[in-house]
């Protein structure tokens, strides 16, 4: 496959600040009570959430939509430095199950006074249509992280 821009178009990198301290959004993303609360876009459901949380641990997750499609996701932590880093690759699969976006997902957590900034990178997509596609999606997702931290977790 042909890459279509350089790496800095083909790569995601986005930015949430939480009312929360770093502990808390780290849980958040490490237990899968948790997840299956916020993770994936708008409206989508996290009915199949296995996860083993440790260096080259895997997770695989099947994100459902709202018109009842499955998205599936797998990958294996590659570093965890709690409460500040996770960093894990990302297979995306359709629905024959082929790899159509393998790439890397890091999360940098930084606490100043009680608030959390969350610091996503997701490199490098094949395409920036891929690209554009994940920055919907996992700002759906933070979205939804940031409400079920500030308002849900204790």
């Amino acid at each position: 496959m042909k890459l279509d821009t350089g790496v800095e178009q083909r790569t995601l990198v986005l930015t949430r600040t939480m009312k929360a301290p770093a502990r808390l959004v780290f849980q958040a993303w490490c237990d899968p009570k948790h997840l299956v609360r916020w993770w994936g876009p708008k409206d989508f459901t996290l009915p199949r959430c296995e996860q083993d949380l440790r260096v080259g641990g895997k997770y695989r997750f099947c994100m459902r939509a709202p018109d009842g499609s499955d998205h599936w996701v797998r990958g294996e932590y590659l570093e965890i430095t709690e409460p500040h880093r996770l960093v894990f690759t990302w297979l995306r699969e359709d629905e024959q199950g082929d790899i159509w976006c393998d790439n890397v997902v890091a999360i940098e957590l930084s606490e100043q006074g009680g608030r959390t900034t969350l610091t996503l990178s997701q490199t490098a997509f094949a395409t920036v249509a891929h690209c554009d596609e994940h920055r919907d999606g996992w700002s759906e997702c933070l979205d939804r992280l940031t409400d079920f931290i500030e308002t849900q977790l204790p």
